[in-house]
């Protein structure tokens, strides 16, 4: 036990030992216990009597606040427009760069020999937002200027592209007979924008002419390829989420047939998936966000509302003060923290396209919110946490605040800075470790970011958000 959870300077480290084992054995012993109940338990193991304190006697206070610009950092690409009923207007575009491949098929392949080049998209079926049936434009542009980083949501690509050199466009829907979109498993579809043979070939002969410009993203985007623009040209009926992007370069080699007699050659036809969205270039979702009056006018009256992407977030003060007043104050003796958890209450909210709560939502320090984001952190479970939210509950449970009450408690002085919190929602990457011996995998966060992948609105209600916090303290005898 760290003797900081307590303001006592002289504490013995014998009788603080004792208290952590009784401590110990009363959660174990112990069952639930309403609110500021007293639990006797432990008398046996040490000379006074320890109680569990249950305190759920606390709330937050919270308000909406604007989040029209944040960092969007993300492979998965929004493209469209949707007018959604209970929502808002949304409309997203895209630009990004490209991660080359290393190294291409050169064996037997001729500049000549290059055919073609395609945008390949790839989505779920279910991935897009709106009416599957709504006809829906995209046009593709070079982009001319070097993107740099940070980037913003609000990003405005004018002066990055050529509108002049338009690459490809399409015109899509998602009925199943609808061209140019295909199946692709049993999950997910492809949409495919035919690129000049130009493009193809300058491509190529880069490669040709300097491999090495293929092998750092940095060196290929300012000086091979800088990326494109891919715009939603007509309609409001769909946003697409897509999930994986890649530019397929198709080509051919000729061979002769081994044995042939006569001799005779043969075509064969390759696909090379050379140029790829991948977390290590810049890809940004530029959107354009008006939220529907309803929405705007349950702001009005008072309630909470996330909304994303690039809409509202909810900002909090936590009781923290209030905590550490209430345990102090009833301390007579030894006194140790177990546990304090905040679970947020987060109703869906009723509209036309089903657009449901974030499925991450993380709470965070407002001052750090920025660079928290801008320097690619993750949760350090003292001032930033993430939950996923409960479909079931209805809900998003922060269950590790303990450290963040410990670390407080050393301050001299508590400020507004140290209690005001923002919820934001967020995408979570994680990786699955590999089992060990007896067959168990654990996984991990890599990476947390702003969500810009889809819409997503909840209602946070702070009157139904529980805190829960649970402290174990020693009742001495007359």
């Amino acid at each position: 036990i760290d003797k900081k959870i307590h303001p006592m300077k002289d504490i013995l480290k014998f009788a603080t030992r004792k208290l952590a084992v009784t401590a110990l054995a009363a959660t174990t012993l112990a069952g639930v216990t309403a609110c500021n109940e007293d639990s006797q338990i432990g008398g046996s193991i040490a000379q006074d009597g320890v109680a569990i304190i249950v305190d759920t006697s606390f709330q937050i206070t919270a308000k909406t606040v604007l989040s029209d610009s944040v960092i969007s950092r993300t492979i998965s690409q929004m493209i469209g427009c949707v007018d959604a009923p209970g929502y808002g207007l949304l409309s997203s575009n895209v630009v990004t760069q490209f991660m080359p491949a290393i190294t291409l098929d050169t064996a037997g392949v001729k500049l000549e020999d290059v055919d073609s080049l395609k945008l390949h998209f790839t989505f779920e079926k279910t991935g897009f937002t709106g009416d599957s049936i709504a006809p829906m434009g995209i046009e593709v542009y070079p982009l001319t200027k070097t993107l740099s980083t940070p980037i913003y949501s609000n990003f405005d690509p004018t002066g990055y592209y050529d509108a002049s050199q338009k690459l490809g466009q399409t015109v899509y829907n998602l009925t199943w007979s609808s061209l140019p979109i295909a199946e692709q498993g049993t999950t997910t579809r492809t949409l495919d924008i035919s690129l000049p043979q130009s493009l193809a070939k300058k491509l190529y002969s880069a490669y040709l002419e300097n491999p090495a410009s293929y092998a750092s993203p940095t060196y290929f985007s300012e000086n091979v390829f800088k990326g494109l623009f891919i715009k939603s040209s007509y309609g409001s009926g769909r946003i697409l989420r897509v999930s994986k992007t890649v530019m397929n370069m198709y080509y051919h080699r000729t061979e002769p047939v081994a044995g042939a007699n006569p001799p005779r050659d043969t075509t064969i036809v390759g696909i090379g998936s050379y140029y790829a969205v991948t977390p290590e270039v810049i890809s940004n979702n530029s959107i354009s966000l008006s939220m529907a009056q309803s929405v705007k006018d349950a702001v009005a009256q008072g309630q909470q509302i996330v909304l994303a992407p690039a809409g509202y977030d909810v900002e909090l003060v936590f009781p923290a003060r209030e905590l550490i007043a209430s345990y102090k104050s009833s301390l007579k003796g030894l006194g140790v923290i177990n546990t304090l958890s905040m679970v947020v209450s987060a109703l869906p909210i009723e509209n036309k396209y089903e657009i449901a709560p974030p499925p991450n939502m993380m709470l965070i320090l407002k001052k750090d919110k920025d660079s928290f984001f801008k320097e690619n952190k993750l949760p350090d479970n003292k001032t930033s946490f993430y939950a996923a939210y409960n479909t079931v509950g209805q809900t998003y449970a922060f269950t590790g605040l303990r450290q963040y009450l410990l670390d407080l408690m050393d301050k001299d002085e508590i400020t507004d800075e140290d209690v005001t919190f923002v919820l934001t929602p967020v995408n979570v990457s994680t990786e699955t470790s590999s089992s060990d011996w007896y067959g168990n995998s654990s996984s991990y966060v890599t990476g947390v970011t702003p969500f810009v992948s889809w819409p997503a609105m909840v209602k946070i209600d702070p009157a139904k958000t529980k805190i829960r916090f649970i402290y174990t303290k020693q009742t001495i005898k007359n």
